[in-house]
């Protein structure tokens, strides 16, 4: 049973707490700046949409939250937080929140969910909610940010990006259709599990190498990158929470930030050997982590190609489980609210649950087919396998023939021995009678 009053109250509170859900960026006149305005706290208006009536109460939620996402935000006007509460039955609602990016980022989602709940059980119940105040608000942020990054300091940064993004290449992976002109944001998404004797052996990799799983899981990646592109100078994003003050590590905002982190695979090192690489890379970019993404392709790019997103193709996150709101559920962890929006040509997201680890590849649909992705997913999980038996083998000597039920079926003629020649792997099939061994 739900108090849409006390809801409403919450809801309301939340927004007076942040002043950057009630901020508007306004385009200025007289030199067609953006600036923000802040308005003054306002009681909530939260609409009530009845589905209570509807043949399939459910079915009539998910297409309003598909429409209603689609919904464009007006950054002048505002609102950039919106919420909707949908009535399924007398006791089954659906908060459905829709925030603009430029408000809010991965890490807000977690406090917003976290405060929400202590307002409105304080609401509900009629006492003082008991969050702490807030020792500063976004926009004290962002003029500190102007601020500091200025001068000096801005170019020691930008001295470190140019010098290591300097003629990097771009991703060439094999795609099943034609790249088309104007990038494409259709996609889809399909979901994983790493087997948990995997992980523990990836664990203990991590801790002899002196690495974190972030690198470890980033280097399997980058090495999977290599062999279907045939390129051993990789270039890939990975977006960094960018809260590194005390004081705002409470506040929901847009903090996060992109880094891009560029692996040499030449010479066919081992895998400790790659490791070792991508950790040395890793805590170069975190010393360097503070010029915002956007900047940096300012500065770094000239000619921009509409058929690719700039500096790099694909993405790698990394949730560790005290990163991952464990009330949110496995949905809201892997994307699947936004499973038809791809940003970029692949983007692997592997986030800890309960000891173990669980993953998704959003993929641009008009590049690649479903089936593609699932024999991806099988060479990446045939990768890990094998760095976790011996992380000290060549990378030459990690196989990506595996058994996983990721893989395509592999076709087979009952009787006949043969040699099946695949995009990436040859699998040989041998018949012994009614049964068949596949190497």
């Amino acid at each position: 049973e739900l108090s849409v009053e006390a809801l409403a109250t919450a809801l309301g509170g939340l927004v007076a707490r942040h002043e950057v859900l009630r901020t508007r960026l306004v385009i200025a006149e007289a030199d067609g700046v953006p600036y923000q305005v802040i308005d003054p706290p306002a009681p909530f208006d939260l609409p009530l949409i009845d589905l209570s009536g509807e043949p399939d109460p459910a079915a009539a939620a998910q297409a309003w939250l598909a429409t209603n996402a689609a919904v464009p935000f007006d950054l002048a006007a505002g609102p950039l937080f919106r919420a909707s509460l949908l009535r399924l039955g007398a006791e089954a609602h659906v908060l459905a929140l829709a925030m603009h990016h430029v408000v809010g980022d991965e890490w807000s989602d977690g406090i917003l969910r976290r405060e929400l709940d202590a307002l409105y059980a304080a609401a509900r119940d009629g006492v003082e909610p008991g969050l702490a105040a807030l020792p500063v608000q976004y926009a004290d942020f962002a003029v500190w940010q102007r601020q500091w990054l200025t001068g000096d300091v801005l170019e020691e940064h930008l001295a470190y990006w140019r010098e290591r993004l300097a003629d990097a290449p771009v991703l060439e992976l094999p795609t099943d259709r034609p790249r088309p002109a104007v990038r494409s944001s259709d996609g889809a998404i399909i979901e994983f599990a790493i087997p948990q004797e995997v992980v523990e052996a990836l664990r203990s990799v991590s801790r002899s190498a002196g690495a974190s799983m972030f690198m470890t899981l980033f280097s399997a990646y980058a090495m999977l990158l290599s062999r279907y592109s045939g390129q051993d100078d990789i270039v890939v994003g990975t977006p960094i929470a960018n809260r590194n003050r005390a004081e705002i590590e409470g506040l929901i905002g847009y903090f996060v930030n992109t880094l891009v982190l560029r692996t040499d695979l030449s010479g066919d090192p081992t895998f400790t050997e790659l490791l070792g690489r991508v950790r040395a890379e890793t805590l170069a970019a975190f010393a360097h982590q503070d010029v915002p993404f956007d900047r940096l392709v300012d500065e770094l790019v000239s000619d921009r190609d509409r058929s690719r997103t700039p500096l790099f193709q694909v993405l790698f996150n990394y949730f560790a489980e005290d990163e991952a709101d464990t009330d949110s559920g496995d949905d809201a962890l892997l994307g699947r609210v936004q499973e038809e929006l791809a940003k970029f040509d692949l983007r692997l997201v592997v986030a800890e649950r309960g000891g173990g680890l669980l993953g998704a590849v959003h993929y641009a649909t008009r590049l690649f087919d479903e089936s593609t992705i699932r024999r991806l997913i099988g060479h990446f999980l045939q990768l890990l396998t094998g760095v976790a038996g011996d992380a000290g083998v060549r990378l030459s000597r990690l196989t990506l023939t595996s058994g996983s039920s990721y893989e395509s079926e592999v076709p087979s003629v009952p009787g006949v021995d043969e040699l099946i020649d695949t995009d990436t792997d040859v699998v040989a099939v041998v018949s012994q009678g009614e049964s068949f061994t596949y190497a």
